[in-house]
């Protein structure tokens, strides 16, 4: 069943009861790591856990399909490029949830990049709960992302 979440702007990153932040390092320059970003199809190729992904309503949202069948109609609410790419979700199937935002947050790493992924979050105590036993299963996930997004700029 599908339920609309509470809508929430870029703040919500920093101050969301649940933040998990992950850090990696690209050898693709900022632009490009950017354009990938901005590339939403492109999400199914490079984010193993992203099954499906197409924008919608003009390029300001995004449908995502995740592995196990969650699903999510996200708002992008920030939009800066090369600096910053972030989104909130405003429907899902997946229960307990009341609130989830995420930014990428992109910075010169000598050549390359340093990419900053925050996953920003509110929910009942069960969903909480079960966000610290998946934090270090959003952490191989990220990666593997980091990994795979590196090998499709490379070719």
């Amino acid at each position: 069943m599908a339920r609309r979440l509470r809508p929430v702007e870029l703040d919500f990153v920093e101050a969301a009861p649940v933040r998990h932040v992950f850090v990696g390092e690209l050898a693709a320059p900022v632009q490009a790591v950017y354009g990938a970003l901005e590339d939403v199809p492109g999400w199914a190729v490079w984010f193993p856990q992203v099954t499906a992904a197409r924008p919608v309503d003009g390029g300001a949202g995004r449908d995502i399909t995740l592995t196990g069948g969650v699903r999510f109609r996200e708002s992008i609410v920030a939009a800066t490029a090369p600096e910053v790419y972030a989104y909130r979700v405003d429907v899902t199937n997946l229960p307990g949830v009341r609130a989830i935002a995420e930014e990428w947050r992109l910075a010169p790493a000598g050549t390359g990049t340093r990419l900053r992924w925050t996953f920003a979050t509110d929910g009942t105590a069960a969903y909480r709960l079960a966000l610290k036993v998946a934090r270090g299963g959003q952490a191989r996930a990220f990666r593997d992302a980091v990994r795979a997004l590196e090998r499709r700029l490379a070719a």
